[in-house]
C-alpha cells in the first residue's frame, strides 16, 4: 500500500466515519446504565475521548445531562472542538468539559456513568497498572455507578491479517501487524484509500490484548459488585446485527466485538 500523508481534519473525518458510531454506543449506555443502575444516567466520563463524539452526543440528549472528555492527546481533542463541541447550543457547550490529562489522575468530580471505547485502555500491558486505572473508575463512579468498555477477541485477533471493509467511497483497513503469543503484546495499524490516494499507518496501537475473563477478573478485584459481559446478535446472514444482549455461553467465532459493563 502506498504510503501518503493524510491532512488532519480527513483523518479524523475517516476514523469516524469507519470505527465510531457515537449515537449507538450512547443509546446502549444510557439504556443499560439505567438498568444496571437503576436510575437514570446523568454525568458521563468519556476516558481516551478522542474527539469527544460520544460525549458531545451525550449532552445533546438531555438538558440535564453533563459529560467530560478526557485525554492526554492536544490533537483530537483540538479537532474535536472544531468538529463536534462547535455544532453544541450555547446550554450544550456548558455542559461539555474537555480534559486534557491522563486518565490516571484521581477526578474531582464523580459520573454515573464511565466508558473506555475504542480498546484504548490496552495500552495499560501491566496488570498492576490496569488494574490501578480500574480503581480509579470505580472510585469516580456514583453509587451503582456503571463503567462500559468494549473489547475484541476470537482466533482473528492474534494473527496478521488485515480486515477490510468499504464505507461510502471509503476502503477502511485494520491490520494486525505483530502478536507475541507469550506477552500478547500486539501492534495493530489502521490504514484507509479514497478514490484519490491510499494512506498507510494512518493510527497505530502498540498494545496488550487483554482477554475478557482477564477483564472480569481485573474488575472484580478492583471492586466491582457486578461484571456483566455483553455479546452480538447475528443478522440473517450469520454477520452481527449490532444488537448486544448480557452473554451466557456464546460461540468464539473468528473475530468478535463485544463490551463490559461493571456496576460499582
Amino acid at each position: 500500500m502506498a504510503k501518503n500523508k493524510i491532512d488532519l481534519a480527513k483523518k479524523y473525518d475517516y476514523y469516524e466515519s469507519s470505527v465510531q458510531n457515537p449515537e449507538n454506543e450512547v443509546d446502549f449506555m444510557l439504556r443499560w446504565g439505567r438498568k444496571i443502575s437503576g436510575k437514570k444516567p446523568v454525568i458521563l466520563r468519556e476516558d481516551f475521548c478522542g474527539t469527544g463524539a460520544i460525549s458531545c452526543d451525550w449532552v445533546k440528549r438531555s438538558p440535564h445531562n453533563k459529560a467530560y472528555g478526557i485525554d492526554l492527546d492536544d490533537e483530537p481533542i483540538a479537532l474535536g472542538k472544531e468538529r463536534h463541541f462547535s455544532k453544541l447550543d450555547p446550554k450544550q457547550k456548558r455542559q461539555m468539559h474537555y480534559l486534557q490529562e491522563d486518565v490516571l489522575k484521581t477526578k474531582k468530580f464523580k459520573s454515573d456513568v464511565i466508558c473506555a471505547f475504542n480498546f484504548s485502555y490496552n495500552i495499560f500491558k501491566e496488570r498492576k497498572v490496569l488494574l490501578n486505572y480500574f480503581k480509579k473508575v470505580r472510585a469516580g463512579l456514583n453509587q451503582n455507578g456503571v463503567f462500559f468498555l468494549d473489547l475484541f477477541g476470537g482466533p482473528d485477533s492474534q494473527r496478521l491479517v488485515t480486515d477490510v471493509k468499504k464505507i461510502k467511497g471509503l476502503t477502511y483497513y485494520w491490520e494486525c501487524k505483530k502478536f507475541n503469543p507469550i506477552t500478547a503484546h500486539c501492534l495493530f495499524a489502521i490504514h484507509f484509500k479514497d478514490k484519490k490516494s491510499k494512506y498507510k499507518n494512518v493510527f497505530t496501537y502498540d498494545w496488550r490484548l487483554w482477554t475478557l475473563p482477564e477483564l472480569t477478573d481485573l474488575l472484580e478485584e478492583a471492586g466491582f459488585s457486578k461484571v456483566i459481559p455483553f455479546w452480538e446478535g447475528e443478522d440473517d446472514d450469520g454477520g452481527g446485527d449490532g444488537d448486544f444482549f448480557p452473554a451466557g455461553e456464546e460461540e468464539n467465532c473468528e473475530a468478535w466485538v463485544s463490551y463490559i459493563a461493571a456496576k460499582a
